[in-house]
């Protein structure tokens, strides 16, 4: 048997701001919220799920269903009492937890779900009033109501809430009717259904019946309109979800006494036949299905508003965010929204979008329980609600959430997780900026506390990765070193740049100025790295202080990367200052850089070897790294080493070919005889057509200084070369030989 789906998605109601004068609980919260959960599937669809699992079923059903809502009221009331809710609703709430990112992806597919729930339901009222009276033309009656209800609502919320005392009332006097009814034929009471060949399956039914049970968002969306949200959201929405309990548990005895199974199943209008006076059901219908039209068409447009005073909706979109009168109501954006209405109406086949709408809202139901149960598990000092809410009732909450969207329609589940995300990834895309926080940095402060508890201060070879620390100074002036350490890492290590800024009249404001600055500068170019700036009165004291004093725990720095200097002034405390940074047993590598080349195509590394230990094998990993980077891929890797005579050379490339064969880097091995020639001309014939040169440096001792200027001279006309001094207490030949670590990353 083929169901047709009815909607009874929650409608919203909200402004932007709070009112002195608003209004209060019954009013703002539960009035919106009972009548959207007693709606039209409690008068067209409560039989047939009777009559499909009987009476025991149904309250099962009934329980459960219920249970998913309170849990989700849980969350509601623990956000709602914990900050002062503006009008938007769910996506307000939302996005001042998950950022403006999260509450965006939210936010639109909610105010699409609002606008086209406004068709859903005039067209529902069309299709009852055709049926009663065949001469009207449905189209007609569906535009007429549209326009009506939209009018209602441009009027005023308040007299829209008005209007909804009197839906109410109607809807009460339908239930009196049924209670006061007699049955339609002897029937005895069915405990579990019909027949297993007339009756659908328990989950099938659970899913036709629980959109019922889903409107406690009206009353939230009413934010902006109440006097006390803190106060009313809690106590209406839980009221409204107590009624409705109470309601929808006593109406199957009266079902299951009235008619047989069979009887229920086959006759949507069973209600109407029941009752003492049978057209009240008809005002029942007409007055939930016109309700739901009111909330949404007050909601949509307030969502809409909210979300274009936030800049979420593109630039030319932005007036929809005006306001108009004492309420501040969405003028605009309620017309727009009645252009997207009329439009689905006349055009729309809403039986196919209905399920995508429910599933819209529950993501939203899904999505605030998440955040209650997030903002709990952190215990951020500035989440302090007064209602407050165990986080596994809200995790539960948001799982019961999810399986109800597969068992409804698990293909528009997938469509709609589809189109949240990509709204999620669109806004993340334009780097909004919001003047608020969000939930998202204790998520990050909680996982990088939990990390750094549990990394070891004795470094481990199998995973040991680069921490590079750039000593950039200006980044624009010094752009090759931030390169060379971006390519390194390769998302490997922890990048950091920094720059010692040589005036200490810089006030704090103007150092996190120039931070934010550099950020901006990493981030345009996709760098992803850490920055600091700090201010000394010597550069190199300050280098020294940075390097000394910078990290985290265990989580330091183990790689400093910096520009080669062939200033004689100041060639003393530039290597006083590489002394102390080997003695703090970091890894220095010095980039002596060719201005004109830079490194050149990127397509050769020559690394001068002279064993696996300390330099030898830092400069393996790095040569490794550089080739599996982005930029220099596929680079050909030379490990070069010079021995004296013909008679050694072959014993010494078979030996260097087999370590090469060993670490599984990639390098290709080549022994040069020297024939009496100086290292430093061999150097220069052999690498004088390659784009990077690796070369180690000696332990600095007292006559550093005079080692660093033969350096100077030996450096002179050579490409690109970095110098490696390796400083860490770590066997990197054991790197080496873990060198699978690195392929699988």
């Amino acid at each position: 048997m083929k169901i047709p789906f009815i909607n009874n998605a929650p409608k919203a109601e909200s402004v932007i701001e709070s009112s002195k004068d608003g209004l209060g609980t019954f009013g703002g919260v539960f009035t919106p919220s009972i009548l959207t959960i007693l709606g039209v599937i409690m008068y067209l669809r409560f039989g047939w799920v009777v009559g499909n699992v009987g009476l025991l079923g149904t309250l099962l059903i009934v329980t459960l269903s219920t249970a998913i809502t309170f849990l989700t009221a849980l969350s509601i009331a623990s956000i709602a009492t914990d900050q002062r809710v503006r009008g938007g609703g769910a996506y307000y709430m939302i996005s001042r937890s998950l950022g403006i990112e999260s509450g965006g992806a939210i936010g639109i597919p909610l105010y699409i779900a609002q606008a086209l729930s406004v068709a859903l339901y005039t067209v529902g009222f069309a299709e009852s009033v055709v049926q009663v009276f065949p001469a009207l033309n449905f189209k007609l009656v569906g535009i007429a109501t549209t326009i009506l209800v939209t009018v209602l609502a441009l009027v005023s919320a308040k007299t829209a809430i008005r209007a909804q005392y009197f839906i109410m009332f109607g809807i009460g006097i339908s239930l009196l009717s049924l209670l006061f009814g007699k049955p339609i034929e002897p029937t005895e009471i069915e405990l579990w259904g019909a027949s297993d060949a007339n009756s659908e399956p328990f989950w099938v039914v659970f899913a036709v019946f629980f959109p019922a049970v889903t409107g406690i968002m009206a009353g939230v969306n009413m934010s902006g309109d109440l006097k006390e949200p803190g106060k009313s959201i809690p106590m209406g929405t839980f009221a409204a979800v107590g009624v409705g309990y109470l309601i929808y548990m006593g109406l199957p005895i009266i079902l299951a006494n009235r008619a047989d199974a069979l009887t229920l199943i086959e006759n949507p209008l069973i209600m109407r036949q029941i009752s003492y006076w049978g057209d009240a059901i008809l005002i029942g219908v007409w007055g939930a299905t016109l309700s739901s039209a009111l909330g949404s068409i007050l909601g949509a447009p307030r969502v809409l508003q909210a979300l274009a005073r936030d800049r979420v909706l593109p630039k030319w979109m932005h007036f929809l965010g005006q306001g108009s009168g004492d309420d501040d109501a969405p003028r605009m954006g309620t017309i727009v929204t009645l252009g997207f209405a009329l439009a689905a109406v006349y055009f729309g086949d809403l039986d196919l979008i209905a399920p995508v709408l429910t599933m819209f809202f529950l993501t939203t139901y899904g999505v605030l329980n998440i955040t209650a149960g997030i903002e709990r598990i952190l215990g951020s000092p500035s989440f302090r609600p007064k209602f407050k809410v165990h986080w596994i009732f809200s995790i539960v909450g948001a799982i019961g959430c999810i399986a109800v969207m597969f068992l409804i329609n698990a293909t528009a589940t997938i469509v709609a997780f589809i189109f949240v995300l990509a709204i999620y990834f669109w806004l993340e895309r334009r780097e909004l900026e919001s003047t608020w926080g969000d939930v998202r940095r204790g998520i990050w402060m909680a996982i990088t506390r939990a990390g750094l508890l549990r990394i070891r201060v004795e470094e481990d070879s199998k995973t040991w990765r680069p921490n590079p620390l750039v000593l950039s100074g200006a980044p624009t002036k010094r752009w090759h070193l931030i390169d060379l350490a971006s390519s390194i890492t390769h998302n490997r290590g922890l990048l950091t740049v920094s720059t010692v800024i040589t005036n200490d009249k810089f006030s704090v404001e103007h150092q996190n100025t120039i931070e934010d600055n550099i950020r901006e500068f990493l981030a345009k170019r996709g760098i992803q790295g850490l920055v600091k700036v700090l201010t000394a009165d010597d550069p190199f004291k300050g280098g020294e202080r940075l390097v000394e004093a910078y990290g985290l725990g265990a989580l330091v720095p183990n790689t400093i990367i910096l520009g080669d200097s062939e200033n004689e002034a100041i060639r003393k405390d530039y290597c006083q200052m590489i002394s102390t940074f080997h003695r703090l047993q970091r890894n220095v590598l010095i980039v002596h850089d060719d201005k004109q080349k830079g490194f050149g195509k990127k397509k050769r590394i020559d690394i001068w070897w002279g064993g696996l230990k300390g330099n030898g094998g830092l400069m393996m990993i790095l040569g490794y790294l550089l080739q599996s980077s982005r930029s220099w891929f596929d680079a050909e890797v030379y490990l070069k080493m010079v021995v004296g005579s013909e008679k050694g050379a072959e014993d010494a490339q078979k030996n260097l070919t087999e370590i090469s064969k060993k670490l599984r880097t990639g390098a290709k091995a080549q022994v040069i005889v020297s024939n009496g020639r100086t290292f430093d001309e061999i150097l220069h014939e052999s690498s004088k057509e390659t784009d990077l040169i690796f070369m180690g440096m000696a332990e600095p001792d007292e006559n550093f200084l005079d080692y660093y200027g033969n350096i100077q001279q030996r450096l002179k006309g050579l490409p690109t070369t970095i110098l490696v001094l390796a400083g860490e207490e770590i066997s990197y030949g054991e790197v080496l030989y873990q060198q699978d670590e690195f392929q699988e990353d």
